[in-house]
């Protein structure tokens, strides 16, 4: 397995520069998740690195070795595509092993990688089976079996799962993120779902519009993003926003919302300079609090969600939409008034104009 550096990576298509100057540092035996919107140019990334599309400027390493002007075939990484790419007059055993034949490996080794890689994944049963006769699944597994037996030094994905329905691609998660540890490879994931993103990643890049947001662990970026940005993408249901003012009072800092409310601000927010802000609270650090408490607001229910394990509300406190989510059993009702209490040690605060974080 090898690590992979990216060093002010730039690509320009006709006269539009869609990647600004791309700096990252994937660990060796990492899983490392390129996440961002459509269009902010993840897949352009990962075919970079897989030699699919040249780079302008810039320099990307595998291992030791600039691989800038490398063929793809030389740079010993394997794809796995959101298209699963198999060839349909093929059984899987002859997709899971045609790289080994087009490599001149004698049948012997073949097989003997193919049903190693079948073991793992659970295609034993279906070797002899055309594509047309596997479910989507199936067929992932067939795709990633094929890219297990050319023993790569990085293995890269493409949206892998955005063809599965919701519970099959749960259940693919856990088995990409198990052969991932089970293998020790080095694996570069693309994805524009945060819940992918934070249950599978070891490391997350953030991406928008050409540009790295911030990079980090899934916790760490959940609970000390960089900027609005970060905030809101990272975490479901996203990060509730308020824009206000924050004041010095004393040797307490106030933050003021537009609507009113006012919240006492800690840890250690006394040196914020006064002036407009805006007030991120996620929508479980809410709890419920007698009408008029200090440090609280109201919200007018619109909508309640009750998933089984939680409850989401969803309301507005004047014309700002708030989110809130709780675990205790709640009869919440569609035109009721609550009264909701962040917890102080949670609330964040970003500046109006740049988005940057006020630390």
């Amino acid at each position: 397995m090898a690590s992979v550096q990216i060093r002010n990576a730039v690509k320009v298509f006709g006269s539009t520069e869609v990647l600004h100057g791309i700096d990252i540092d994937i660990p060796d035996q990492s899983f490392t998740v390129l996440v961002g919107p459509s269009g902010c140019g993840k897949s352009t990334l990962l075919r970079m690195i897989a030699g699919l599309e040249e780079i302008t400027s810039g320099e990307i390493s595998i291992g030791d070795e600039v691989v800038n002007r490398m063929p793809p075939k030389q740079r010993d990484i394997a794809m796995v595509f959101q298209n699963y790419a198999l060839y349909p007059h093929m059984t899987v055993f002859d997709n899971m092993g045609f790289s080994l034949k087009l490599a001149k490996v004698d049948p012997a080794t073949i097989k003997e990688k193919v049903n190693a890689a079948a073991a793992i994944l659970n295609l034993e049963d279906f070797l002899q089976r055309y594509p047309r006769q596997l479910s989507g699944g199936q067929r992932q597994r067939v795709a990633m079996g094929r890219a297990i037996v050319r023993d790569p030094r990085v293995f890269l994905f493409d949206e892998p799962l955005s063809n599965l329905d919701a519970k099959l691609r749960v259940q693919m998660r856990t088995e990409i993120r198990e052969l991932h540890q089970r293998l020790n490879s080095t694996s570069i994931y693309v994805t524009h779902d945060q819940i992918e993103a934070m249950t599978m990643a070891d490391q997350i890049v953030v991406m928008r519009d050409g540009n790295i947001e911030q990079t980090g662990a899934p916790l760490d970026l959940y609970d000390d993003p960089g900027n609005r940005f970060v905030a809101t993408f990272i975490g479901s249901p996203a990060m509730n926003m308020m824009g206000g003012t924050v004041t010095n009072e004393g040797d307490i800092t106030y933050f003021r919302s537009d609507h009113g409310t006012r919240f006492a601000l800690q840890n250690g927010s006394a040196d914020i300079t006064n002036g407009a802000a805006l007030c991120g609270i996620r929508p479980e650090h809410f709890t419920l609090a007698d009408t008029g408490a200090e440090n609280s607001l109201t919200m007018d229910v619109a909508v309640v969600e009750p998933t089984g394990a939680e409850i989401l509300v969803i309301g507005r406190n004047g014309e700002q939409e708030f989110q809130a989510v709780f675990r205790e059993r709640h009869s919440f009702s569609p035109g009721q008034q609550i009264t909701l209490q962040p917890r102080l040690d949670k609330v964040l605060l970003f500046d109006e104009k740049s988005g940057q974080r006020i630390r």
